[in-house]
C-alpha cells in the first residue's frame, strides 16, 4: 500500500528525466531524426483503428543470419533505451478526410474513426506526419501506415499468442526470457516447427482463398514492434496487426497493464470490430491463456470456434477442459502444429491439402 501511494511521485520523477533527457539530447545534437512507427491496423466500413509512436530513429537495420551475441544485442539495446517525443500533433490522411491527434506522455498516438467510404477488404496505406516536427532541422516526417479489412468471404478470424505460441521465448522464465531476446536476431529465433504453414492454411481455410483475418495479441513491449514484423516476414509467417503493450512505469501500477488486462482488452475490441465473424483463439499453457480466452468465450457467446493451447508447461488443464465443454467450446491442448491440422481438418476448417503442407513443413523444420 505504502508503495502504491508512491506511485505519482515516482511517475512525475520519471516524466521528468524523460523529458530532460529529450531536451538535451535535442540541444547537444543527440538525437537527428524522430519518426513515426506507425503499427499495422485493422478496419471495417464501421472503424478505422491504427496507432503507433513517434520516437527517435535510431536507424536499426535488419539483421543478417551472421551476426552475434554483440551486433543482436547492441540492435536490442536501441530499441529499449530510445528517446520518445510526448505532445506532438500528428496528421492522418485517409481518401479525402484528415484526422488529427497528439502523442501521450510515452509518444504514443491513436486514431479510431468511421469512415465516410467503406475500404476495400485487404491492405489499405493511410498518409501519416507531423505539422511540426520536433527537430530543427529535419524538415519533414512522414511515415504510411496500414490497416486490414477482412474480407466478407472471410469464414473466421484468428487471434494468436506470440511468445511460446508461435515462437519459443521462455516467457515464463525471466532470465532465459532475456538471454533469448538479447542474444538472437530474426534469422536465428526459430518458430516451432510447421507455424508458418498451419497459419497459413487458417488463412486461407475452407475455400483456399487469403481471406481469413489473423490478428497477434501479445505481452512483449512495443520495443519488440519492428523486430516481431521482421521474424514473421523472413520465418514467412502471415502477416497481420501486432497488439503489443506498453511495459513501463503508469501513473497508477508499476507495470503499465497487466497480462490478463491487454490480452483481454485487445480481444474484446477486435471481437467487436467484426460481430458477425466467429473466431479461432491461439495461445499457450505457460501464462495464462486458457483462463483469459475462457472469459472470452463467457463474455462473447457463439462467437468463439475453438480455442488451441500449445503445451509447454506441465499444468492441470482438467476443470478448464470441462469449462469449455460446458460453453461447448472446442479446446484442443497441442503438443505441435501438426495436433491442430488435424482437428481443423477435421472440422473442415482447413484443406486437406493444406494439412498435408504442414506435415511436410514440419518434418522440414525438424531437420533443419
Amino acid at each position: 500500500m505504502a508503495l502504491k501511494k508512491l506511485l505519482p511521485l515516482l511517475y512525475f520523477f520519471k516524466r521528468q528525466v524523460s523529458n530532460s533527457k529529450l531536451w538535451l539530447s535535442i540541444r547537444l545534437g543527440l538525437v537527428k531524426k524522430a519518426k513515426i512507427q506507425p503499427y499495422l491496423g485493422f478496419g471495417s466500413g464501421r472503424e478505422i483503428y491504427l496507432a503507433g509512436r513517434v520516437l527517435e530513429d535510431k536507424g536499426i537495420a535488419p539483421a543478417n543470419e551472421e551476426d552475434g551475441f554483440k551486433e543482436n544485442f547492441r540492435s536490442m539495446r536501441k530499441r529499449f533505451l530510445t528517446v520518445i517525443f510526448p505532445g506532438l500533433d500528428i496528421r492522418l490522411v485517409w481518401g479525402e478526410e484528415e484526422f488529427l491527434a497528439k502523442t501521450d506522455e510515452e509518444g504514443y498516438f491513436e486514431f479510431r474513426f468511421s469512415p465516410m467510404k467503406k475500404p476495400e477488404s485487404g491492405w489499405n496505406s493511410l498518409s501519416l506526419s507531423l505539422p511540426k516536427p520536433p527537430i530543427r532541422k529535419q524538415e519533414q516526417v512522414e511515415a504510411s501506415g496500414w490497416i486490414y479489412v477482412p474480407s466478407e468471404k472471410a469464414d473466421f478470424g484468428i487471434i494468436s499468442d506470440i511468445d511460446d505460441t508461435i515462437v519459443p521465448t521462455g516467457a515464463t522464465r525471466l532470465w532465459d526470457m532475456l538471454k533469448t531476446t538479447f542474444a538472437n536476431n530474426a534469422h536465428t529465433r526459430i518458430p516451432f516447427a510447421g507455424v508458418a504453414a498451419l497459419y497459413d492454411a487458417l488463412r486461407k481455410g475452407s475455400d483456399g482463398e487469403d481471406s481469413n483475418p489473423i490478428f497477434y495479441v501479445s505481452s512483449s513491449p512495443w520495443n519488440l514492434y519492428d523486430f516481431l514484423q521482421e521474424l514473421m516476414a523472413v520465418h514467412q509467417i502471415p502477416r497481420g496487426p501486432l497488439m503489443l503493450r506498453d511495459l513501463g512505469l503508469s501513473r497508477d501500477q508499476f507495470i503499465a497493464g497487466s497480462h490478463w488486462d491487454h490480452k483481454l482488452k485487445q480481444a474484446k475490441h477486435i471481437l467487436s470490430a467484426y460481430p458477425d465473424l466467429p473466431f479461432i483463439l491461439i495461445g499457450d499453457s505457460g501464462q495464462k491463456d486458457p483462463e483469459i480466452y475462457l472469459e472470452i468465450c463467457r463474455d462473447f457467446p457463439g462467437r468463439i470456434q475453438g480455442v488451441y493451447i500449445r503445451a509447454v508447461a506441465d499444468r492441470d488443464l482438467s476443470k478448464l477442459q470441462g469449462d469449455y465443454k460446458i460453453l461447448d467450446v472446442p479446446f484442443l491442448l497441442m503438443k505441435d502444429s501438426l495436433d491442430a491440422s488435424r482437428h481443423d481438418a477435421g472440422m473442415g476448417w482447413i484443406l486437406e491439402e493444406d494439412q498435408r503442407t504442414i506435415l511436410r513443413q514440419k518434418l522440414q523444420d525438424e531437420a533443419s
